[in-house]
């Protein structure tokens, strides 16, 4: 199996994965509590790695009481943490090398959880494969997109989607190639 890079996430449905000050609150009000109802435990079989940025990985303790991801390798990329912890371990190292070379290793697919900052790294690198955007009807007005206004051009094609209670899943495939310099076609 090819090792995919897949970005699993929710959004408002204005486009923000957060709030200014890294609140998700909107998210645990307006989401479904059942990780069965949004595909999320069939996802997680088929990962074995996480990403995450520092700042995602420092929240975490307010959303669980126990580190949740435990059953898998982690890494966490920082520009001030290096080595590891009792859960991770943090990288330092440009995004594009370090992919490649978890790709290049045996294993399932890498969960790239977030941050905004770190995703958008991640596609400027052009090392996402998928994205499931999960869409909460909720507009919050400001707060952190999850697409950043000058990331690069990415083609995407529609894998699957469906309706969880008032919210929608959103399953995309990036295409490979680059787009024409007009941007169509």
């Amino acid at each position: 199996m090819d090792r995919k890079v897949i970005v699993f996430i929710a959004m408002s449905l204005d486009g923000y994965i957060a709030r200014e000050n890294g609140s998700i609150d909107w998210l645990l009000e307006n989401a479904p509590t059942d990780p069965e109802e949004y595909g999320y435990s069939d996802f997680y079989k088929t990962i074995d790695t996480v990403i995450m940025g520092k700042a995602t990985y420092d929240q975490l303790p307010e959303l669980s009481d126990s580190f949740p991801y435990a059953d898998k390798k982690c890494y966490v990329f920082s520009r001030t943490a290096s080595g590891r912890d009792e859960h991770v371990e943090f990288v330092n190292e440009e995004i594009g090398p370090f992919v490649e070379k978890l790709k290049s290793q045996p294993g399932a697919h890498i969960w790239l959880v977030g941050g905004g900052e770190l995703i958008e790294g991640f596609m400027e690198a052009n090392v996402v494969d998928e994205f499931m955007i999960g869409v909460i009807p909720v507009l919050i007005g400001k707060g952190i997109p999850l697409f950043k206004k000058n990331n690069r051009e990415t083609r995407l094609k529609l894998k699957k989607h469906f309706r969880f209670g008032d919210c929608v899943m959103l399953h995309y495939e990036v295409r490979a190639g680059k787009p024409s310099p007009s941007g169509l076609g």
